[in-house]
């Protein structure tokens, strides 16, 4: 298997998931969001955090945000803090009427608490937030490269702009956010992109890593034999 230094972070919010993504030994890092919890039908945020942390120790975990103005973000964001050292706050880039955080970005990071800038799409916003962040600070600033995607845009020239910009400030560091495809996690290697966020589902994949395509090929025509004897059709 080919070695991937980008460290790979698992996003969700199923805590078995979470725990199998830990046993694996390949998952260095855990994030999760507030649409991510409510798919979980997470009920009490603070407990569900409590219990991540008590599992989750050694290893970086990013916790959002819920509120969306300025003030109450920044006393949830110390609060959160406040749970564990490993603990990095998720902050969105702007509020949802568009209004940017850099002020409580700006803020929070001179009071030495850890951030994951979230929702991050443009080289302009990647440029705002560092010039905000504390130098030495350890934060993260999570770029949402699948998304850009989705609109038709190869995101590795932003990726690699957004990371250039990420080096100015020591403990700086760049995510590849909501990867849709395994090469995504190959791509963020190639460009020296520090994390890269990925679904269980995705960090499974890595064990095809260096598979023969045509031993894959054979594997794939296998397994629909299978499935067409147990469907049991006739088509003559």
């Amino acid at each position: 298997m080919k070695e991937i230094k980008t460290k790979i972070f698992s996003d969700g919010a199923v805590i078995q998931d979470m725990m199998d993504a830990l046993d694996s030994k390949i998952v260095t890092g855990f994030t999760t969001n507030p649409s991510l919890m409510k798919k979980a039908k997470v009920t009490d945020y603070v407990e569900f955090a409590k219990k991540v942390l008590s599992e989750i120790k050694e290893y970086p975990v990013s916790f959002e945000v819920f509120s969306d103005d300025l003030e109450t973000m920044k006393k949830e964001a110390e609060k959160l803090s406040s749970l564990a050292d490993n603990v990095y706050v998720k902050i969105p880039v702007t509020t949802s009427e568009g209004i940017s955080t850099a002020p409580i970005i700006k803020e929070l990071s001179s009071k030495n608490i850890k951030l994951n800038v979230t929702a991050v799409f443009t080289v302009e916003q990647v440029e705002e937030i560092v010039e905000n962040l504390t130098d030495g600070v350890a934060s993260i600033v999570s770029v949402f490269a699948g998304r850009i995607a989705d609109t038709g845009v190869d995101p590795k020239p932003i990726m690699k702009q957004a990371l250039e910009i990420c080096r100015k400030k020591k403990g700086c560091e760049l995510l590849w956010a909501s990867s849709r495809e395994t090469l995504n996690i190959y791509q963020a290697d190639e460009l020296g992109v520090d994390i890269i966020t990925c679904t269980p589902d995705l960090i499974k994949k890595l064990s095809l890593n260096g598979k023969d395509l045509k031993e894959y090929s054979l594997d794939t025509v296998k397994g629909f034999a299978k499935d067409s004897k147990a469907l049991g059709f006739s088509i003559l």
